[in-house]
């Protein structure tokens, strides 16, 4: 029709996702998972935490669909709740690492000079250290603090928990050493944006910076952040899981996928029972895939330069 009216960027993005099935697929996938992992912990009638002794090890069956582990705990229950706390590290580390890389690297780009270049070397130097090692290091040292060296932090830990304060420091870790990359790429799209016309028009109509920042420059990153943030909760899940392989993550008594292989890592729960290990590895293995397929999925329909004159 001549008079229809055209489609908003926001709703051609929407249809060119809703067209990709690998990307709905796994979006409803994960959705799936979310629910189970709200869902499931709420309705079972064990407690993740409650030890039955006289339960323990018995193998899948009508009673525990997922076995129980060396404690008579029931491991569906268990897997499930332990969902909810990875998703919810990787979460709060994502939107960390959101915020500031959106922050650092909209001012890096936007006022340039000696501020961008003091704020690409930070990005730098970070980058080119070892993730894993820093991780490791940092979550080593302050896990748990001594509290003739550290007496403060030891006293805090000491109020708010052991274990609350490991899932706080995984959160400041992985989003506090994760920003450099989303700097980067808002800082890219942040000058791309300052040479376009309307930038120039801007400046000429006396438009205030911050305005011109909050209206006009990150609404042009927003298909980077949403992008990089998306397929950065891959990431962190599978870096949580492997600190928490190594005994680094949180305690056992508040379970994470990644905890849970860890616990079960013996040559004979390895090979004789399987339940303990397969169900949070084939939940990780899935929840990875999906949000990088989700991401791929995203870049393909946000980003502005795939526009083509119809709008497809």
């Amino acid at each position: 029709m001549m008079n229809e009216k055209p489609l908003s960027p926001a709703r051609r993005a929407g249809h060119r996702f809703l067209k990709n099935k690998l990307g709905m697929a796994a979006l409803l996938t994960l959705a799936a998972i979310v629910f189970l992992c709200i869902l499931v912990p709420a309705v079972s009638p064990y407690h993740y935490n409650n030890n039955r002794m006289g339960e323990k090890y018995e193998a899948p069956s009508m009673e525990h669909l997922l076995g129980t582990d060396e404690n008579g705990r029931d491991v569906l229950t268990r897997v499930f709740y332990a969902g909810r706390i990875s998703l919810l590290i990787a979460l709060s580390a994502v939107a960390l690492e959101v915020f500031l890389g959106v922050l650092i690297g909209a001012l890096a780009g936007y006022c340039g000079g000696y501020l961008d270049e003091a704020l690409m070397s930070l990005c730098e130097v970070l980058m080119a250290l070892p993730f894993m090692l820093v991780a490791i290091t940092v979550i080593a040292v302050l896990g748990a603090p001594d509290p003739g060296k550290m007496g403060a932090l030891a006293a805090f830990v000491k109020r708010v928990g052991a274990n609350n304060w490991k899932v706080f420091l995984l959160i400041a870790v992985l989003g506090g050493l994760g920003w450099p990359r989303m700097a980067r790429l808002v800082r890219a799209e942040v000058l791309l944006i300052r040479g376009q016309t309307y930038m120039d028009a801007c400046e000429v109509l006396g438009i205030p910076g911050l305005r011109r920042v909050v209206y006009h420059i990150l609404p042009g990153v927003t298909h980077v952040v949403v992008v990089c943030g998306v397929m950065g909760f891959a990431g962190v899940i599978l870096t949580e899981t492997a600190l928490s392989f190594l005994g680094l993550g949180v305690d056992l008594v508040t379970p994470t996928w990644g905890s849970l292989i860890q616990s079960a890592r013996s040559v004979v729960n390895l090979g004789k029972r399987p339940w303990l290990w397969a169900p949070p590895g084939a939940l990780i293995f899935i929840t990875v895939m999906g949000f990088n397929l989700v991401g791929e999925a995203l870049k393909d329909a946000l980003n502005p330069r795939r526009h083509n004159i119809n709008g497809e």
